[in-house]
Order: structure tokens, then C-alpha cells, then sequence
């Protein structure tokens, strides 16, 4: 899914003076402009007033980059769709406002070594009236394993009982070791331990579907806001697509007294920076991230910037399918060896919060008995050109060639993108004389031609799913549908399967430092840095949460404040 600052993880915070200039400063844009960032600090106020956030209607109104590509909970895999279904849909437990793990459709649940039971709220509707039953758990996670489904997300369901074994074909849907006892008793036997299988049921494969609905659908399930039944707080009340998509309120939620927003109304949908900017400052849309170019109109405003670590990792991906010319160790190691995250972070992107890595472990992770990256440092990393002409020179003599074609990057169609598409192309050009063919996509184009393998290096990311290492470690097994670019490595798989299958921290976290040093000295992707996220609010939208686990933004316990509130 889906993206670094380990700090003020979840509810974001405001920038103070001395962190801003300290990280622009890091960030180039150098001495020349701390006067005018001085100046802008001391008068910033709050800024993107407007009917964005309407206090009498309770409508706050917003921009989404992209569209849904998928709103089908048994196949999602992208932010964007997850950050929707986080609103309309619900779990067994979600996240509360201060990111603890709380009861959802389960009002109660026991979880041991090698099983779990939940018990389901009498409460608990679907958007049509119907209860919320067991059943509805195990018909979708069945759905999610069935084969013929391709869910991407299977294997996060590997943990259950002859999960696997469903997913490959090899046994029936009814063997999956979960079961209705009634419609308000879910029993779960487990494959292995998983210590963190409450934080898994949060994530959206494990979502509720209602079988009638499902079928009544005939293929088009998630496709639009009709073909779609609810059980979360919200409803999706219209979706024009490419255009808009609007959210209500669900009167049939159970919880439906703590929600206060009525409509959460994403009036446009654009990737463009500068566009969103200009809505936010015309009093068009309630909230807005924000990149290196409108950080500096931002601070021109005055506005209150405000920052979190939103627990991605971005990298450039391999592909490694065989006949690709990245698939060979050498050729890899040479793009590797020229690779400077710390150049792109400060001199291309320079944007504060961004922090240059070269680990797919990002440093808010718990390891043993604190942070992971503390106890299991990231591999080393130094530039290194000559280096990196030896091992092309040796890469094509293995490829039998005496020049390498060029080699494909697919990008997203974002300024951001674009801009980092063009420092690579520069960077390899100049360093190895290897050509760079700019592939710019669509979101959902993007995320078609990744899974096809229609290219040969492409920029991606990785948010977390569920609040534990595992997250990250099993991204490039080779059962992992995500791992897009079809590396294949033997020790890793089984290393995971030892941090998967031990409820020993200390096993756990020796096994997975393993693969953070596969990851590295394999060359399965090239890291490039951990997000850190900036944006801007409007004075009066309040209790909107932030979190790196879960969805973000997430506008179930926000409100809107009166004028003077």
C-alpha cells in the first residue's frame, strides 16, 4: 500500500521556527532565503478560511489526488482505495483517535497462541438495515483467497488456518480455519502464531461483505457508489468518476452518535500541487499537502504548516523477471552503487521531513525491546562511480551486450514524479551512460502496468498495513502478489517464515534484520527515503487524525468548529 521521522507518529503536528529553518535549510534552499522565512514565520496566521469547512451544513470539502481504482475490500491494494473504505466500511477493531486498537463490529474478543474468537455487536448494520454478521467475515475472507478472485492481498491472510493452501487451489473455500458460530460468534485457528493478529483484522481484507449484495452485483462489486454496501460511518452518497466522490453520514452505523461531520464531499479530484494550493487558498478545500514548489507560496500566505511521518518508504522498484535487463545481479549493483538518496531528498525533492534511507525498515518500527533501526542499523551505504562503471562493464559482458538499451522507469503523472524521473535519467546518463525512457501513467494505469510487468525500473512506495515489522518483511516474498517486480529469493522467503511463524521477539527481529540485508545487498529495490508529510488545514476543521497505521487522513472524529471557535 500503498509511505519519515520517527517523532509525533499519528495526530501531526505544527511546525516551530527553529525545526522549519533547520530542515529548509537542509533542504537548499539555503542562507539567501532565511530572511524571507524569518519574516514569513513571524507573521504566518491561519489562512484557507472559507466554506470549505461548513459549520452550519457540517460538510467539509476536500481534493483527492487520485481515483479509487478499486473499491472492492477483497482486492484493494492502493491508498487511495483504502483511505476511502477506511470511511465507509469497518472492520472487527479499528483505530481510535489516539491510534489504539478499539473495538469495531467486535464488541469483545479473546486472542491465544493458536486461535481467536470475537463476538459481534447486536448493533452492528449494514446500510441497508441488515445485522453485521459472522457470516459476512467469513464469505469475504474466503472471497479474498478465492483464486479465481487474484486478490493481491491474499497472503495477508496466510496466517489463518489453510489460508494458503485455499489461495493456491490445493484446498476447498470451506476448509479456511474460520467459522460463524451463529451470526455474532467468529472463531479463528490460526496456522502458525501471530502475535499481531489484532492489528491485522483492522486492515481492510479483513472487512465484512455482504454475501446477497455481493452477488446480486454480477462482477461489478466496489465499481460504484450503488454497487457498494456499507457497514462504516459513512456512505458514499455520489461518485462521479474522474470528477468527484461525496461521503455522508450513515444513520445504520452504530456508532453513529460520535461522528459530527454530516458530508465529507471530495469536490475535486486532482494530482496537481499547484491546483490543490489554489483551492485551498480560495477557500475550496479544507485541507492540502503540500511539496517543495507550494511550500514556498504556503509560507507566503502565512498559513500554519503543519507535518507528520506518515511511516512510508519510497524506492525505485526492480523488475526482475527474466529478460529484463534489470534482472541481472551486476547491472543492479551498478545502479546501486551510483545511487545517493541523500542528494535526491536535499537537492531534488527538498522537502522538510523527508529522510534519506537506504532500508525498506523505516526508523519508527519496534524492534526487541525499542526501535528496530536501532537495534538493527541500515545497511551502510557510499557512492561509489568508478565502482559502478565496473559493474555495468561486467553486467554486459553477462547480457552478451556491447551497449545497454535503454531502460524503461514508470512514473506516476505528478509534477513530483516527473521532477525525480528527471534527476535519475540525468544521474544514470551521466554517471554510466545508460539511457532513461520516462514512462508517466495515470494512478490507476500505473498500478496496472506494475503488476504486468510493463517496465523495468519504477517508482513506488510501501505504507504500512498493521503496526509491526512483518509489514515491511514480507513485500518481496515470492508469495507476495505486491511484490510486482517478482523477485524471487529462496533464503529470504525462508527467513520470513521464521519471523512469521515464532513468538519470539527476539527470533522474530533477528530473522527480519536478515531481510532488511538481503533486501540491500541483493539489490531488490533501491531505497530512496522514508515521507515525511507537510501540509495545511483550515483553522476551524478540528480532530482530523494523522497516523502512519490505519486511514489517513482520517476524518471519523473530526468536527468542524463555529466562526470565533
Amino acid at each position: 500500500m500503498s509511505e519519515a521521522a520517527a517523532e509525533n507518529l499519528g495526530q501531526g503536528t505544527t511546525w516551530n521556527a527553529s525545526a522549519l529553518l533547520q530542515l529548509l535549510y537542509l533542504g537548499g534552499f539555503g542562507v539567501l532565503g532565511l530572511g524571507f522565512i524569518l519574516w514569513a514565520l513571524a507573521q504566518w496566521n491561519e489562512g484557507g478560511a472559507g466554506d470549505a469547512a461548513d459549520y452550519a451544513t457540517g460538510t467539509v470539502t476536500l481534493a483527492m489526488s487520485q481515483e479509487p481504482p478499486q473499491l472492492d475490500s477483497t482486492r484493494s491494494t492502493d491508498q487511495v482505495s483504502i483511505a476511502v473504505l477506511g470511511h465507509v466500511m469497518e472492520g472487527l477493531l479499528r483505530y481510535d483517535q489516539d491510534d489504539q486498537l478499539v473495538g469495531g463490529v467486535a464488541e469483545r474478543w479473546e486472542i491465544g497462541e493458536t486461535s481467536a474468537t470475537f463476538w459481534l455487536r447486536s448493533d452492528a448494520r449494514w446500510s441497508n438495515g441488515d445485522p453485521v454478521t459472522a457470516h459476512d467475515f467469513v464469505f469475504a475472507w474466503r472471497k479474498a483467497l478465492e483464486p479465481a478472485n487474484v486478490s493481491e492481498y491474499a497472503f495477508i491472510l496466510y496466517g489463518i488456518r489453510n489460508a494458503e493452501a485455499v489461495n493456491r487451489g490445493e484446498q476447498p473455500l470451506e476448509a479456511l480455519g474460520a467459522r460463524a458460530v451463529g451470526d455474532r460468534q467468529l472463531e479463528v485457528e490460526f496456522a502458525r502464531p501471530l502475535p499481531y493478529f489484532d492489528k491485522l483484522t483492522a486492515f481492510c481484507t479483513f472487512n465484512p461483505v455482504h454475501e446477497a449484495f455481493y452477488e446480486s452485483t454480477a462482477g461489478a462489486y466496489g465499481a460504484d457508489a450503488d454497487k457498494l454496501l456499507y457497514n462504516g460511518p459513512f456512505v458514499i452518497d455520489q461518485w462521479i468518476h474522474g470528477a468527484s466522490l461525496r461521503l455522508k453520514k450513515n444513520p445504520n452505523y452504530w456508532d453513529a452518535d460520535r461522528i459530527r461531520l454530516n458530508v465529507i464531499d471530495y469536490a475535486y479530484i486532482t494530482s496537481d500541487p499547484l491546483a490543490t494550493i489554489n483551492l485551498f487558498k480560495d477557500g475550496k478545500v479544507a485541507l492540502t499537502s503540500l511539496n517543495a514548489e507550494n511550500l514556498t507560496d504556503a509560507m507566503q500566505q502565512r498559513w500554519k504548516i503543519h507535518r507528520f511521518a506518515d511511516g512510508s518508504v519510497f524506492y525505485l522498484g526492480l523488475n526482475h523477471r527474466p529478460g529484463r535487463p534489470t534482472s541481472n545481479y551486476h547491472l543492479r549493483k551498478a545502479l546501486q552503487a551510483v545511487h545517493d538518496p541523500g542528494e535526491l531528498v536535499y537537492k531534488v525533492l527538498k522537502l522538510p521531513g523527508n529522510v534519506p534511507t537506504n532500508s525498506l525498515f523505516p526508523v519508527w518500527l519496534k524492534g526487541v525491546r525499542g526501535s528496530f533501526r536501532q537495534e538493527y542499523p541500515a545497511p551502510k551505504h557510499h557512492p561509489d562511480d568508478a565502482r559502478g562503471r565496473e559493474l555495468l562493464a561486467r553486467a554486459l559482458a553477462e547480457l552478451g551486450l556491447a551497449e545497454l538499451p535503454p531502460l524503461v522507469m514508470l512514473i506516476g503523472d505528478t509534477p513530483t514524479s516527473k521532477k525525480q524521473a528527471e534527476y535519475y535519467q540525468n544521474l544514470f546518463k551521466r554517471k554510466l551512460g545508460i539511457d532513461i525512457k520516462i514512462d508517466a501513467q495515470i494512478f490507476k494505469q500505473r498500478l496496472a502496468k506494475m503488476t504486468s510487468g510493463d517496465y523495468d525500473i519504477v517508482a513506488a512506495g510501501w505504507g504500512p498495513d498493521y503496526d509491526d515489522a512483518m509489514t515491511f518483511a514480507d513485500l518481496f516474498t515470492s508469495w507476495n502478489e505486491n511484490n510486482r517486480g517478482r523477485y524471487a529469493n529462496p533464503v529470504l522467503d525462508a527467513a520470513v517464515d521464521v519471523a512469521r511463524s515464532s513468538n519470539d521477539p527476539q527470533t522474530r527481529m533477528d530473522a527480519i534484520a536478515k531481510v532488511q540485508k538481503i533486501i540491500y545487498e541483493d539489490v531488490v529495490v533501491l531505497t530512496q527515503f522514508e515521507r515525511g508529510s507537510v501540509y495545511v488545514a483550515h483553522p476551524r476543521l478540528r480532530g482530523v487524525v494523522r497516523r502512519s497505521v490505519g486511514t489517513d487522513p482520517d476524518y471519523t472524529n473530526a468536527w468542524i468548529a463555529p466562526v470565533g471557535g
